[in-house]
């Protein structure tokens, strides 16, 4: 069997693959692991940034002795497997994405990040704040959630990935959106998919942008899809 990495989200966890996993587990040898921060994991002694993820994979797969592998990655999870496809030529044999911001500006970055504070997501979204709680520990999401923020406003000015470099990424790709996210556009998903060679596009109906709101049914036909499963 072919190597299947799943990468989740900022703020998410691995236990949200667990619907797919059966599906999945039948054509793979499926690999998942926790960024950074995430579930109650350490944070480097300083603000993250989105090369550290880039690295924390790079070490994953010299562990696992992983040559080549697909990944699936969600969110911020596709950002990071398109960052390494570009450091890696040729290790990554297809790329599929799942809500993957890719058009990062200060003002946006700024925008978001604003909306990652602890007390008035308490406040306002407590049973999000409850689910955080469980994924990465009672006071641990309190920390982690500044220090994301922190990696989007270094996006925001130095972003990784832009039309001066979607040419170089020499991977099987299919960038995926959906039709009704609030935080990634089909906009700069189709201008991605335009600039990237040979990749396709995929735009989900009645698809918000919380992974836990995709339905599990339509999204694994879009991998059997793509992967011929």
């Amino acid at each position: 069997m072919k190597d299947l990495i799943l990468l989740h989200g900022a703020l998410g966890h691995t236990q949200q693959f667990d619907p797919y996993l059966s599906v999945l587990q039948q054509h793979f040898h499926v690999h998942t692991f926790l960024f950074a921060g995430h579930g109650g994991s350490a944070i480097p002694g300083r603000d993250l940034c989105m090369t550290d993820y880039i690295d924390q994979l790079e070490q994953f797969c010299k562990e696992k002795q992983l040559q080549t592998f697909d990944v699936f990655g969600y969110s911020m999870g596709g950002y990071v497997a398109l960052g390494y496809a570009l450091r890696h030529p040729g290790q990554i044999t297809s790329l599929l994405t799942l809500a993957t911001k890719l058009q990062w500006t200060v003002e946006g970055a700024t925008r978001e990040s604003q909306m990652l504070q602890p007390d008035k997501i308490a406040e306002k979204v407590p049973k999000y704040a409850a689910q955080l709680a469980a994924w990465h520990g009672e006071e641990e999401w309190k920390v982690l959630l500044p220090a994301i923020a922190g990696m989007m406003n270094d996006l925001g000015a130095h972003p990784l990935l832009g039309s001066h470099n979607y040419p170089d990424i020499q991977t099987r790709v299919q960038l995926m959106v959906g039709d009704k996210d609030a935080m990634v556009s089909r906009e700069e998903t189709m201008e991605a998919t335009g600039l990237i060679p040979g990749a396709r596009l995929a735009i989900l109906p009645d698809t918000k942008h919380p992974l836990e709101q995709v339905r599990p049914g339509l999204l694994l036909a879009l991998m059997k899809d793509f992967w011929n499963l």
